[in-house]
C-alpha cells in the first residue's frame, strides 16, 4: 500500500460539519496564524484532547461541541451552545471561550454569531436588524436574515430559521454560511494592499512614459544611462509583484470559494427583501475586481518595462552593427590602399633591382675590358641579358610566394 493511501483517501472526510437540532447559538471565530499559534490556542481551550498534527477535529468545551480547523494561513473555531426558546436573542461569547482567546484577539479576522431557531413565534424586529437582507435557502427549507453590520465587539450576526431541515442538512447549511463570511474576509485582505499599491503604480506608469519618450528621442550616446534607468524600474516592478503575488492569488482562490458557497445555498426571494447572495455579490465583487485589476496592472507594467528594455537593446544592437559595418568598410578601403601601395612598391623595387643589376654588369664589362678582354658592347649586352632575366624571374617568384603566404 502506498504510504499516502489512507491520508489522501481520508481527505474525503475532512472538514466535517457540526450536526445539531435547533434552538442553539453558533459562535464562529477565524484567526490569522500558523500551526504554532493554533496549537497554543487549542492548548488553552481543550488541553490533552487535540492532536498536534491533525488538520481538524471536534471536541467539547464545557460540554458543548467545539470544532476546530487548520487552514493554510488561518484557523477557525466553531462552538455550538444549545439554548431554550426563551434564550434565543443575541448573547456574548461563553466565558470559557472568551478567556481562551484572550491572547489571540489581535489576530481575529472574522467573528460570526448565528441564532438558530424554529419559525414558530418569530419576532423579527426584536433582533434589531437595520435594513436586513433575507433569503430562503435550501430550496425554501430554511430562512436566513442579516444586516451585515458589526456589533461593538466586531461580530457579524445571522438569524437562521429552520423550517424543514434535519440536523445534517442544517449543519451543512450553517457551515456554508460561516465559510462565506470567513472566505470573504480572507479574500478582502488584499484590498488594503491594492489601495496602498495604487500611488506606487501611478508613479511607475509616469516613469515608464518618461523612459519611453527618452527611448524614442535619445541617441546612442545616452543608451547606457537609459538602460540603467529601465533596469531600475524593472527591479522595482518585479519586486512589488513578487511581494504581493501570493496575496492576490489567495484572493482569487477565496473569492471563488465564496461564489461557490453562495451557489450551494440555492437562494430564493423572501418577500421584497434583498437576497443575501445579491447583497454580498454586489459589494464583494468590486473588491475582488479591484484586486484583480491591480494584479493585472502589475503584470502589464512588468511586461511593458521588459518590452521597453528589449526594444532599447535591439536599437543599440542595430547601431552597433551599423558601426561595425562602417569599420569593416573603412578596413576594406585601407586594405585596398595598402594593396595599391604594395603593387607600386613592387614595381619600383623591380625597376631599382634592374637598374642595379645593369650597373653591376656594366662594372663587370668595364673591368673585363680593362683587363684586355676582347668583348664588344653588343656581345657583352647579349651575355648579360639571360642572367638579368633569370634573376628578375627568381625575384618575382619569391615576391608572389611571400604574398600568397
Amino acid at each position: 500500500m502506498h504510504p499516502q493511501r489512507k491520508m489522501l483517501h481520508n481527505e474525503l472526510h475532512a472538514r466535517p460539519s457540526l450536526y445539531f437540532d435547533e434552538p442553539a447559538h453558533v459562535f464562529h471565530l477565524a484567526f490569522l496564524g500558523d500551526n504554532a499559534q493554533c496549537n497554543a490556542l487549542l492548548a488553552r481551550l481543550c488541553p490533552d484532547t487535540v492532536a498536534p498534527q491533525a488538520a481538524q477535529g471536534i471536541t467539547r468545551l464545557e460540554g458543548h461541541p467545539l470544532k476546530w480547523e487548520r487552514h493554510a494561513e488561518f484557523f477557525t473555531l466553531t462552538l455550538v451552545v444549545p439554548a431554550s426558546s426563551n434564550e434565543l436573542q443575541w448573547t456574548t461569547l461563553p466565558d470559557s471561550l472568551a478567556r481562551g482567546i484572550e491572547g489571540h484577539v489581535q489576530h481575529l479576522i472574522n467573528a460570526v454569531q448565528v441564532v438558530v431557531r424554529a419559525e414558530a413565534g418569530l419576532d423579527l424586529p426584536s433582533y434589531g436588524f437595520k435594513d436586513p437582507c433575507g433569503s430562503c435557502v435550501g430550496g425554501g427549507d430554511a430562512v436566513v436574515w442579516s444586516d451585515f453590520r458589526l456589533t461593538e465587539d466586531g461580530t457579524n450576526r445571522l438569524l437562521f430559521i429552520n423550517r424543514r431541515l434535519n440536523a445534517y442538512r442544517q449543519g451543512r447549511m450553517i457551515r456554508r454560511l460561516l465559510e462565506i463570511e470567513t472566505y470573504r474576509m480572507m479574500a478582502s485582505l488584499s484590498l488594503s494592499i491594492a489601495k496602498a499599491l495604487d500611488p506606487q503604480l501611478n508613479e511607475f506608469d509616469r516613469t515608464l512614459v518618461s523612459l519611453s519618450e527618452r527611448n524614442a528621442n535619445a541617441s546612442g550616446v545616452h543608451a547606457k544611462t537609459l538602460l540603467e534607468d529601465i533596469a531600475l524600474l524593472s527591479r522595482q516592478v518585479v519586486s512589488s509583484s513578487v511581494r504581493n503575488r501570493h496575496r492576490f492569488s489567495a484572493t482569487r482562490a477565496y473569492a471563488q470559494l465564496v461564489f461557490e458557497r453562495l451557489g450551494e445555498l440555492r437562494e430564493s426571494h423572501l418577500g421584497d427583501c434583498q437576497r443575501l447572495g445579491v447583497f454580498i455579490e454586489r459589494r464583494f465583487k468590486p473588491t475582488v475586481r479591484y484586486c484583480a485589476a491591480t494584479e493585472q496592472r502589475l503584470e502589464q507594467l512588468a511586461m511593458s518595462v521588459a518590452n521597453l528594455g528589449d526594444l532599447l537593446q535591439a536599437r543599440v544592437q542595430v547601431e552597433m552593427e551599423d558601426q561595425n559595418a562602417e569599420i569593416l568598410r573603412s578596413l576594406n578601403a585601407r586594405a585596398d590602399a595598402q594593396i595599391k601601395i604594395q603593387r607600386a612598391v613592387e614595381g619600383l623595387s623591380i625597376i631599382a633591382i634592374t637598374y642595379y643589376l645593369i650597373n653591376l654588369f656594366k662594372l663587370v664589362y668595364s673591368g673585363l675590358h680593362t683587363l684586355g678582354a676582347d668583348l664588344s658592347a653588343r656581345e657583352a649586352l647579349l651575355g648579360m641579358t639571360p642572367p638579368v632575366l633569370l634573376i628578375m624571374l627568381l625575384i618575382l617568384i619569391r615576391i608572389r610566394k611571400a604574398k600568397s603566404h
